[in-house]
């Protein structure tokens, strides 16, 4: 399971919201370059980089920070918020964009994330699924929309999606745990069993999506159990800003587990 921790960013600076609550603003560094070199200095390879006021805008705000991280380490980073159009991808790819993370988009305009799936690959373009009450929202989180979560999911997964954040929203920022219950159930809907092929295919190996579970993380125990669920990943925020986990946990951790 791959160990990514989030840097949301708001005018250039590291912060943290609660509940997706831009009146809960925290700022924990003015120098997101400085927090991204320490987490590369405790043998984290990869970053989950969000455009906070992109997010808002609706348009890339921040690709100044990414292009200083990815340009000033080695990091794998996967950068979402405002990606609205053809140029704010060609933008965060440009800027040294490893992935990009497609939430509003491919509940508005699926036609646009669809194309971009086809034209940057499943390894490239991954989809935000962040839900509240099981309902995706959208928007940086301001707007609700009607699509239900497992649905939406099982949708893109049957159009070539392979990587999917989910992040439940009454969770996010709130140190009280993830939501282990919804993750188990979204996997189990997405898996790909022998029989769902039509024939019998010798050594098939069941399949889903590769699930990065984010939201709610409060305690380094709470990792083995996401893995044993079948997360792919877990995004980390608040509880390294607050030093609930520590870094040198994730390091030992990451080469126990590599």
């Amino acid at each position: 399971m791959r160990i990514i921790p989030a840097i949301d960013i708001i005018d250039g600076k590291c912060v943290r919201l609660s509940k997706g609550d831009y009146d809960t603003k925290k700022i924990y560094n003015e120098n997101p370059l400085e927090v991204a070199k320490s987490f590369e200095g405790h043998g984290i390879e990869h970053l989950h980089l969000v455009d906070l006021d992109g997010a808002k805008s609706k348009h890339i705000v921040n690709h100044k920070v990414l292009e200083q991280i990815a340009s000033k380490t080695n990091l794998k980073i996967d950068f979402g918020g405002g990606l609205k159009s053809d140029d704010d991808l060609h933008i965060a790819f440009e800027s040294g964009a490893s992935q990009i993370t497609g939430g509003s988009i491919a509940v508005k305009d699926s036609n646009t994330f669809l194309r971009w799936l086809a034209i940057y690959g499943a390894d490239k373009i991954i989809l935000g699924a962040d839900a509240l009450d099981e309902k995706v929202a959208i928007s940086g989180w301001q707007e609700e929309s009607k699509q239900e979560l497992i649905p939406f999911v099982k949708t893109y997964q049957n159009k070539g999606v392979k990587y999917v954040i989910c992040t439940d929203i009454s969770k996010d920022g709130m140190l009280e745990g993830p939501s282990f219950d919804l993750y188990k159930r979204l996997l189990q809907n997405t898996k790909v069993h022998n029989t769902d092929m039509g024939i019998k295919v010798e050594g098939f190996k069941e399949m889903g999506i590769n699930l990065i579970a984010s939201g709610g993380i409060s305690h380094f125990e709470e990792l083995p159990k996401l893995k044993d669920i079948g997360c792919e990943g877990v995004i980390i925020g608040k509880a390294i800003y607050e030093n609930r986990i520590d870094l040198k946990q994730l390091e030992n951790y990451i080469l126990q587990n590599g």
